[in-house]
């Protein structure tokens, strides 16, 4: 066993003298060493019940045989981080807790790990601190939040940030405004809908890192804690058997997951992530190509929140991951998961699908995927929407630019009833190193909606956006800003033309200009210029690469 580097042998006594000083025994420490990995903070409402999955997961792994060891990572908030400058933390900190992982597995020599994560950078942050390893491991995730309830419609995070516009607008009174903002939220979990957690969470099931319905179960449903039990258990048999996780994290298993994300049309975040996980597997182990290639084969079956009715809660009555796979069965790989079945097995053992919420390859809300990468001389690396939350009527646009250098400037217009039918919205110098951080962009997004332009207006960046956006928002513009990629150059008043059909994202100005503007371009100082951003800033790659570190 690994930590037989800290138990084993005359020499290790001052190691075991350190552990039995926090209360083990030698017939504990005999035992598997299993890391639980546990991202509970007492701010973010993804993870606020994270202690009791712990408990549980540590009760499973005793049962098993195993000795539990939990330690924490940091986890931001994405909600409460928007709009200010605590977004610019956001994506970065994915880097901080893949090290953090790597350094505690690493220092303790731990055998085998559990991951007890929740929201957006957390999941991939540790899902790359534990591959970097190779040591075996499963993931628990915390599970969607409820929709909220109030006079008989339901809310979301996403109501509230859309009723800001609407309040500003005049459409609602504060009063209505104060209503929204208090049930939207119910209680624990990843907030309601397809965002870009629970999107998240659908890829890691689908990858086979979490055992079937792992994704959906509810966050405050007993069902999730009997679930937190059984992977205790799981992960000792992993470490029994050597199950390491390149030997599950197949390109196979990546297609899958990429399939499954599309299907659901989750958030447009997956796509930096899941770049990003893999890399820590093998160096451009899945592209944008990727993306784009299967985006053609996979219908849309799945219309949840924001761009549909449908709730997590929803899909997990309707059958969760396994039904979306059963559903996907043609186009499925088999490939290992955690579970000890494979995905093929998993599907087999499918009775139920409401296909009111899954719907059948035969009659999907749309015939293609629910992302789609649009390139052209303006993301000559590529770009993304999430056409599935996207009016039909704006799948082809075209029209003027109002050019904005940081998404505040943009907000201001916005509400300030600038923004005029027609035009397209661009925030630039907002992407990974000249953000930094890309910071997601709910805000502007939510207000475009609330302001009642989202079927004529679009907006375009170098930045994210927060799974929860929907409207004809277009993000990960490669390269960005920053690097003197092409948005850098767009002047107010350019004419941008968007066809998401055909796939296309141009700057309409002659090659002639194109190349006058490029010469004259200079790269500006940057935002920030001490502490952690200062130092990501320099070392960050552009989205298209998944915005990773290059150590």
């Amino acid at each position: 066993m690994i930590s037989d580097r800290v138990k084993r042998g005359i020499i290790r006594a001052p190691h075991r003298a350190l552990l039995k000083a926090d209360g083990y025994t030698d017939e504990e420490l005999s035992k598997p060493f299993i890391g639980i990995v546990n991202s509970f903070t007492e701010i973010v409402p993804g993870h606020i019940h994270l202690r009791t999955l712990a408990e549980a997961v540590k009760k499973g792994v005793y049962a098993a045989g195993g000795t539990p060891f939990e330690f924490n990572t940091i986890a931001i908030d994405d909600g409460i981080a928007m709009g200010h400058e605590g977004m610019k933390y956001s994506l970065p900190s994915r880097e901080l807790i893949a090290d953090s992982v790597e350094s505690m597995a690493m220092a303790h020599a731990f055998d085998g790990l559990v991951l007890i994560t929740a929201c957006d950078k957390i999941v991939p942050g540790m899902l790359m601190g534990a591959i970097r390893l190779n040591i075996p491991f499963i993931v628990l995730t915390g599970g969607p939040m409820y929709p909220g309830l109030a006079e008989g419609k339901s809310y979301d995070l996403i109501d509230v940030f859309e009723a800001v516009g609407q309040y500003e607008a005049g459409k609602i009174s504060k009063e209505e405004l104060s209503k929204i903002e208090s049930y939207a939220c119910p209680g624990p979990g990843s907030c309601a809908g397809m965002f870009t957690a629970n999107s998240m969470a659908c890829i890691v099931e689908a990858l086979g890192l979490t055992l079937p319905y792992g994704a959906t179960i509810p966050a405050v449903e007993a069902e999730r804690v009997r679930l937190a039990k059984k992977i205790g258990e799981k992960i000792v048999e992993l470490v029994k058997n050597d199950v390491k996780p390149r030997d599950i994290l197949t390109k196979e298993a990546f297609e899958n997951a990429i399939m499954v994300d599309l299907a659901l049309g989750g958030s447009t975040n997956t796509v930096l992530h899941l770049l990003a996980i893999a890399n820590e597997v093998e160096k451009d182990f899945i592209t944008l190509d990727d993306f784009d290639r299967l985006s053609s084969e996979v219908p849309h079956i799945a219309s949840l929140r924001p761009g549909g009715k449908h709730y997590m809660v929803d899909l997990h009555r309707a059958g969760g991951i396994p039904a979306v796979m059963k559903v996907l069965e043609p186009k499925i790989r088999n490939t290992k998961t955690v579970s000890g079945k494979t995905t093929k097995e998993i599907i087999s053992q499918v009775k139920y699908i409401n296909h009111e919420v899954i719907r059948p390859l035969d009659n999907p809300y749309h015939q293609e995927a629910g992302l789609r990468i649009l390139k052209g001389n303006l993301a000559p690396n590529g770009s993304v929407v999430k056409i599935s939350a996207v009016d039909p009527k704006m799948y082809k646009h075209e029209g003027p630019a109002r050019v904005f250098d940081s998404e505040e400037d943009a907000v201001k217009a916005i509400l300030s009833k600038k923004i005029k039918p027609g035009d397209v919205v661009v925030i630039r110098y907002e992407g990974p190193a000249g953000g930094p951080g890309m910071r997601e962009m709910l805000s502007p997004t939510s207000a475009i909606v609330g302001m009642g332009l989202s079927d004529s207006v679009a907006l375009i960046t170098d930045g994210r956006f927060s799974g929860g956006t929907r409207g004809p928002c277009i993000g990960h513009v490669s390269p960005e800003a920053m690097a003197g990629g092409p948005i850098a150059l767009v002047k107010e008043g350019d004419i941008i033309h968007i066809d998401m059909i055909a796939k296309r994202l141009d700057l309409k100005i002659t090659e002639e200009e194109f190349q006058r503007r490029q010469k004259e371009w200079k790269q500006p100082e940057p935002k920030v210029k001490h502490g952690y951003l200062a130092r990501y800033s320099k070392l960050v790659l552009s989205a298209d690469k998944g915005a990773i570190v290059n150590y």
